[in-house]
C-alpha cells in the first residue's frame, strides 16, 4: 500500500481534481490519498478566525459568504450529476452552517482550530463525491478517527498505527482510501492540527503507520531544486536526496517539503517522492536512506531570523555559562538554529520572536545583549561536505562582496549555514548558484 498526498494547488481547481483522480488510478496498488484544503481556503479560514477574535462578526460573516460562494461555483464545475451535486452542496452547506453558528459563540483557541479544520474536511468530502459520481469504489477515512497528538503537540505514533490499521482491517479489498491532511485530535480529544504544512506530516505519519511502499508528495513543483526558482533564474532539479539532506533543506527553507515530514518516513525507511501534479511524468525527487553521491546538492534560505549576541568577558569562561543561556531558550520553548562562540561572546539565531522580550530580560544579567533582526540563514546542503576539498573557498569567494554575520561549519556532515542580512539574501543565492553550481 502506498500513500499519495496532494497539496492545495493540486486540488485547488476542478480540473486539478480530475488530474488527481487519474493519478491515483494509474496502478492497482492500494492507496491512501491525503488531501489538503483547496488552495486559498486555509488563508480564508485564518482571516475568518482573526475577524471573530477581534469581535468583527460582520466582517467574519462577509468572509464566510464569499468562501461559500466560491465552493458552490467549484462544485458546479466539478460535478455533472444533479443528484451527486445536490448531495455535495448539502454537505458543504453543513460546514458553512457550522461557521455561521459559531459567529454567535464566544471565540477561543479551541474554536479557532475547529474553524481551521473545515478546509480539509470539505476538500475530502467533495473529492469523495466526485469519485462516487464516477462510480469508483473508495472509502473516506476521517483523520480525526486516528490522527492524534499528545500534550506536547507530538504525534502519538503508536496510537496512530493501531487505530489506522484497525480501520483498514474493516475495509479489506478496498483499493482507494481518502483522508484529510493537517487535522488531528489533541490530548484532550479536541480538534487540533499539525500546524502549517502539516499535510506533508500527515502523509509521512500515515506511511509510517502502515509501512507503506512509498510516500508520494504531489505539489505544483517538479521536485526539489538546487536553488530557489523564485529568486534564481536558472535552477536544476535534484533527483536524489538522503533523508538527512532533505531534512536540512526542508528545515532551512525549501518550501516544497514540511520540515517535520521527513522524520516518520525516515524512521521506517520509507521512500519519499516529491512529484509534480501538472507534470506527472517528470522524475521529481526521490528521498532515500542513503545519499547517492557526495558534495553540494542544493542551497536554501530561511527568512525571519533573529541573531542574539551575548558578550561577557567576565562570565563566558565560567563553568555553566552556556548552560544558563540554553536554559533560557528551553524555558520559552524557542529553538536555536545556529550558534557560534568566541572567547568573550556567544551568538545564537532563533526564528521565533514570540518570547523574545522575556528571553532578553532573562539573558540581560548574563552580559551585554545585542539583538539583530531581519536576518536570513543560507543553508548549503549535501553529503559529507566537510570532506569536499575547496568548498569553503568557493563559498567565501562567492560571498566576498556581501556581509556575512555568522558561519556554522562542522556541526553536520550535511550542512554549512551562513547568516546574512535579509536584504542580501537574493544576491547571496545568485552568487552561490554561479560559484557552486556554475549556473547563471
Amino acid at each position: 500500500m502506498k500513500v499519495m498526498k496532494f497539496g492545495g494547488t493540486s486540488v485547488g481547481k476542478p480540473e486539478r481534481m480530475f488530474q488527481v483522480r487519474d493519478l491515483i488510478s494509474r496502478d492497482n496498488e492500494p492507496t491512501i490519498v491525503v488531501l489538503s484544503a483547496l488552495s486559498g481556503t486555509t488563508n480564508a479560514l485564518v482571516a475568518i478566525g482573526d475577524a471573530m477574535s477581534s469581535g468583527n462578526k460582520t466582517k467574519a460573516e462577509e468572509l464566510i459568504d464569499h468562501l461559500h460562494a466560491h465552493y458552490k461555483t467549484f462544485l458546479a464545475e466539478l460535478l455533472k450529476s444533479d443528484r451527486i451535486r445536490s448531495k455535495a452542496l448539502g454537505i458543504i452547506q453543513e460546514h458553512f452552517d457550522f461557521l455561521r453558528i459559531i459567529l454567535r459563540i464566544s471565540f477561543n483557541d479551541a474554536l479557532n482550530k475547529d474553524i481551521l479544520a473545515q478546509g480539509e474536511l470539505m476538500s475530502t468530502k467533495m473529492f469523495s463525491c466526485y469519485l462516487e459520481e464516477l462510480g469508483q469504489s473508495h472509502v473516506l477515512l476521517p483523520a480525526l478517527d486516528f490522527m492524534s497528538i499528545d500534550a506536547n503537540d507530538e504525534p502519538q505514533v503508536a496510537d496512530i498505527r493501531l487505530k489506522l490499521n484497525k480501520l483498514l482491517e474493516q475495509h479489506k479489498g478496498v483499493q482507494t482510501f481518502i483522508t484529510q491532511g493537517y487535522i488531528c485530535r489533541n490530548a484532550k480529544g479536541e480538534v487540533d492540527n499539525l500546524k502549517r504544512g502539516g499535510s506533508d506530516y500527515s502523509a509521512s505519519l500515515i506511511a509510517a503507520a502502515i509501512n507503506a511502499s512509498v510516500c508520494e508528495i504531489w505539489t505544483d513543483i517538479d521536485g526539489m531544486h538546487n536553488n530557489d526558482p523564485r529568486v534564481v533564474a536558472v535552477t536544476r532539479p535534484v533527483e536524489h536526496l538522503s533523508f538527512d539532506e532533505a531534512a536540512e533543506l526542508a528545515y532551512f527553507g525549501a518550501k516544497i517539503l514540511h520540515p517535520a515530514s521527513i522524520w516518520p518516513a525516515q524512521q521506517f525507511k520509507i521512500p519519499v517522492k516529491l512529484l509534480n501534479t501538472m507534470q506527472p511524468e517528470a522524475k521529481g525527487t526521490v528521498i532515500l536512506e542513503h545519499a547517492d553521491s557526495d558534495g553540494v546538492k542544493a542551497v536554501a534560505a530561511k527568512d525571519g531570523i533573529v541573531m542574539v549576541k551575548i558578550k561577557s568577558s567576565r562570565m563566558l569562561l565560567a563553568y555553566g555559562f552556556l548552560r544558563k543561556i540554553f536554559e533560557v531558550f528551553e524555558k520559552y520553548r524557542t529553538p536555536i538554529d545556529m550558534i557560534t562562540t568566541s572567547e568573550v561572546a556567544v551568538s545564537v539565531t532563533i526564528d521565533s520572536i514570540t518570547h523574545l522580550d522575556a528571553i532578553s530580560k532573562e539573558l540581560a544579567p548574563l552580559g551585554e545583549l545585542e539583538i539583530i533582526s531581519n536576518q536570513t540563514i543560507i543553508a548549503v546542503v549535501g553529503n559529507r561536505l566537510t570532506h569536499e576539498g575547496g568548498l569553503l573557498q568557493k563559498l567565501f569567494t562567492s560571498l566576498a562582496d556581501l556581509q556575512v554575520n555568522m558561519v556554522s561549519y562542522g556541526g553536520s556532515l550535511h550542512n554549512i549555514s551562513i547568516l546574512v542580512p535579509t536584504e542580501h539574501k537574493n544576491a547571496a543565492l545568485k552568487s552561490l548558484n554561479k560559484g557552486i553550481f556554475g549556473l547563471d
